[in-house]
């Protein structure tokens, strides 16, 4: 875990957790926060270069055995100018101050640049919108990133505008202490009642029917670009999610998250028999049945483009006013009028 409020703006603080991997660039890694974007390729390098102390003295060895309670030095470069460029893109502003903006991601916008994405994402919007304003941290001038969405998913997402709402934000979503829900429409109906549930390992149900799936995920051993349940290894992660809306052959599901893993709803819901309508990497080949729904419901959501997601609620505590602040997005039109064919079987 990270204490950002023991570092300063160049310094990130690691604290080694339970059962530590045997080499410190592998036990970074696991506890790193994935909005510090720190790669373990990243880590090593900075090992190498004397960049990883512990108490003052630098580990310039990777294989260096770390243990429980440690708390680990990473010294950051300093912000260098971001090579994205503003652009004048239409944003869904939520809410704005002097420290942050809450903004409403449409389906298909990039929250980051990347190199088959270097335009037209959220960051080169922002950075039109903001200005100069963003904040710096993972040196990076100008990202203001907090945390993450997928391409396909709609829905809201806060952006730091200072360093020191940075820091304050960063550190809420490593506490877990901020609210987020989405909105899915997956395959099937979530049961307790359902002996297959019951007998998927790191499956549970806790009072409400509220479904609880608390697993390991890592990169996927052959594709790359995808994550995947492991036994052992990656990183823990824990997802509840509560049924909506019963519509037989497919439900409207709450989610929320104890951690904040890449994919991890489409993920760990697929791994449960209960993948999200649309859902192309990890949906399977499961089509809702027409004699359920219906041919004009079966056959939209047999064609909807996207996963089925929505970053509906998020709530948080203002970084420097400390007052709470909590917020809602309506359902995209799109997932909306699956919903109504769905509901209309």
């Amino acid at each position: 875990m990270t204490n950002p409020s023991g570092a300063d703006a160049g310094q990130l603080l690691i604290t080694i957790g339970a059962e530590p991997p045997e080499r410190l660039d592998k036990a970074l890694a696991r506890e790193v926060p994935e909005d510090a974007a720190l790669s373990r390729s990243r880590l090593m390098k900075m090992i190498a270069e004397g960049d990883v102390t512990l108490d003052g003295a630098a580990i310039t060895d990777p294989k260096f055995r770390p243990d429980e309670g440690q708390v680990f030095a990473l010294r950051l470069a300093p912000a260098v100018d971001y090579a994205a460029l503003p652009e004048d893109i239409p944003l869904v502003v939520v809410y704005e101050d002097n420290d942050l903006i809450v903004v409403d991601k449409p389906v298909g916008m990039v929250v980051h640049p990347a190199p088959g994405t270097p335009s037209g994402t959220l960051v080169n919007a922002l950075l039109h919108h903001c200005g100069d304003t963003l904040s710096g941290i993972g040196g990076e001038k100008r990202p203001g990133i907090v945390h993450r969405i997928d391409k396909d998913t709609s829905g809201l997402l806060v952006v730091a505008k200072t360093d020191r709402a940075h820091h304050a934000l960063a550190a809420q979503f490593e506490a877990h202490t901020v609210n987020r829900h989405y909105l899915a429409l997956i395959h099937g109906v979530p049961d307790a009642a359902d002996p297959r549930l019951r007998g998927i390992k790191g499956v549970s149900f806790e009072p409400g029917g509220i479904l609880k799936i608390a697993t390991y995920l890592d990169r996927h051993r052959t594709d790359r670009q995808k994550q995947a349940v492991t036994v052992q290894g990656g990183r823990h992660a824990i997802t509840r999610a509560r049924v909506v809306e019963d519509m037989g052959a497919a439900s409207l599901v709450e989610c929320w998250l104890e951690t904040g893993r890449t994919h991890q709803i489409r993920v760990h819901l697929s791994h449960v028999g209960h993948g999200l309508l649309g859902d192309q990497t990890y949906g399977g080949k499961r089509r809702v049945a027409a004699k359920v729904v219906g041919e004009e419901a079966a056959r939209a959501a047999a064609e909807f483009p996207r996963q089925a997601l929505h970053a509906a609620t998020l709530g948080f505590i203002h970084p420097v006013t400390a007052e709470e602040f909590s917020f809602e997005s309506p359902l995209p039109e799109d997932m909306q009028h699956l919903l109504d064919l769905l509901r209309n079987c």
